[in-house]
């Protein structure tokens, strides 16, 4: 049977205080769970990088409809690329808000849900929910299929999805303050609790890119100076970065009434206080439109998907619009796809429903990755071409390293080792495993080695294969049926000694 998930994490990466390894559980956990030592805990400031996602999609081009990297904004070209703003904590905050998440607040949260199974089953992001034989939890394969499922059922439907528009960085904190003290019991927050909002709204932040003090790059040698000592900081002292010319920033996004708004995406207690903000919003969902209208409810996030009658798509945009305003968010317009699923030729066929009326045939529903036609399921390829690009450019920085080594050691050919490549990015991967792994420690200014077992959960090709089986789907299998060939192609482009073999070492 799957464990739950430990609260406790072993975090890796360095920050503005050292890491709590397992050996200081015990005392974690101490200070963790003492409120009155909460409510006076000193948070760090954050540190925030910017995830980049490269965008291929329909923009408008002097009112025509094209599929570009870019789009036209007031009659300037701007990239379409997503930037993803991610905040992370110190070792000791992000121990304290994974405990509060998942020890006090998210239990309280659940047994609010357990009341009412309908709203239990319509909320799934950020959720341990147990599958039908209790041994493992659900995951987006298991939320795309309720979905694909009830379409199947309903057949003469259409898929209404809905996007939040700047979810995390838009939430109320009265809202998020007044939603948090009711699931917990009270009418206002316990001041350990209240220390802990503080820290979510009020926050402070440096930008992981102004840590890249030599030329864009980190100072690899102080790191190494302070990893000598036991630590693994960015600074020696906190008081070394207060001193230092780094700009420490504070949380400064306002709403039209010219209120602080928005929590951190990326702390352990994020995605919780995200769902209690929303709570509000799912009960009247439930209420006025799965229960008294037979419209079919889920939220994965800040993505929503509604299925009714063609009918009704009035109805729920105008209801979801005015229930989300009430809660201070807005959707997103230019998100919003309808998706009309009808017996065609025999088959089940889907169309977007376009804003003139018109039907597009063959367009499918894109949901938690997949992409569903009503007779067929597949990845969505935007997913798929990310796993190749990245396959790609792991063989690309694995070739650099190799031209290093032969120029340094004078070399002719040099191989590539490629066990680990297919591990991550072939069938060969698929199998969940311990693989050994050495650390290195520092203690008392020595190195100390230790080996440990990293658990290996399987690769990309594992997750198809499982989404191919679960979603009854062979069409998913038959996408990636050519991965082997398009790795060995990519290997043999380099020079590697022992590009042509085909079987690993």
């Amino acid at each position: 049977m799957k464990k739950e998930k430990d609260w406790f994490k072993d975090r890796g990466y360095p920050h503005f205080s050292d890491k709590t390894p397992l050996a200081l559980k015990r005392k974690i956990i101490s200070y963790v769970s003492n409120p009155i030592k909460v409510s006076h805990h000193s948070f760090f400031p954050l540190i925030q990088k910017e995830l980049k996602q490269r965008r291929y999609k329909e923009s408008k081009f002097n009112e025509n409809l094209k599929r570009s990297h870019k789009k036209e904004v007031n009659g300037k070209l701007v990239s379409n690329t997503k930037i993803r703003e991610i905040l992370y904590a110190t070792h000791i905050d992000a121990h304290l808000y994974s405990y509060y998440a998942q020890k006090i607040i998210a239990p309280k949260y659940e047994e609010h849900l357990k009341k009412n199974l309908v709203l239990s089953n319509s909320i799934t992001a950020y959720r341990q929910i147990k599958i039908e034989n209790q041994l493992k939890y659900k995951n987006n394969i298991h939320f795309a299929k309720d979905v694909f499922d009830e379409i199947k059922r309903r057949q003469n439907c259409v898929a209404l999805v809905l996007d939040i528009e700047n979810f995390f960085p838009t939430l109320n904190h009265k809202l998020l303050k007044l939603a948090w003290a009711k699931i917990i019991g009270h009418n206002s927050l316990p001041k350990d609790h209240y220390n802990i909002f503080k820290s979510t709204t009020r926050f402070s932040y440096v930008k992981l890119n102004d840590l890249r003090t030599k030329n864009g790059h980190f100072d690899e040698k102080k790191l190494s100076k302070y990893k000598k000592t036991g630590k693994n900081t960015f600074f020696e002292k906190f008081q070394d970065l207060l001193d230092s010319n780094i700009i420490i920033h504070k949380n400064q996004k306002v709403n039209s009434k010219k209120e602080i708004i928005g929590i951190p995406q990326g702390l352990p207690i994020s995605a919780l206080l995200a769902n209690i903000y929303m709570l509000k919003f799912d009960e009247a969902v439930v209420d006025n439109l799965v229960l008294k209208n037979d419209i079919f409810y889920r939220r994965y996030s800040d993505d929503i998907v509604l299925v009714c009658k063609i009918n009704q798509i009035e109805l729920i945009e105008k209801f979801i619009i005015d229930e989300i305003e009430k809660i201070d968010l807005k959707i997103s317009l230019e998100k919003t796809e309808k998706t009309l699923f009808k017996i065609n030729n025999n088959r089940l066929e889907s169309f977007k429903l376009l804003t003139s009326g018109t039907l597009k045939n063959n367009i499918p529903l894109n949901y938690l990755g997949f992409e569903f036609y009503g007779y067929q399921t597949l990845i969505r390829s935007k997913n798929l071409a990310n796993f190749y690009r990245q396959m790609k450019q792991t063989i690309k920085r694995k070739h650099k390293r190799v031209e290093s080594i032969k120029e340094i050691k004078l070399l002719d050919t040099a191989p590539i080792f490629k066990r680990k490549i297919y591990r991550l990015y072939s069938f060969k991967g698929i199998k969940g495993r311990k693989l050994p792994k050495k650390i290195t420690l520092f203690r008392g200014g020595k190195t100390v080695t230790k080996e440990v077992k990293k658990k290996f959960r399987g690769n990309y090709i594992k997750y198809a294969y499982e989404a191919s089986s679960y979603l009854e789907a062979p069409e998913i299998k038959r996408q990636v049926r050519n991965h082997w060939k398009i790795l060995q192609n990519t290997i043999q482009k380099y020079d590697f000694s022992n590009s042509n073999k085909s079987t690993p070492e």
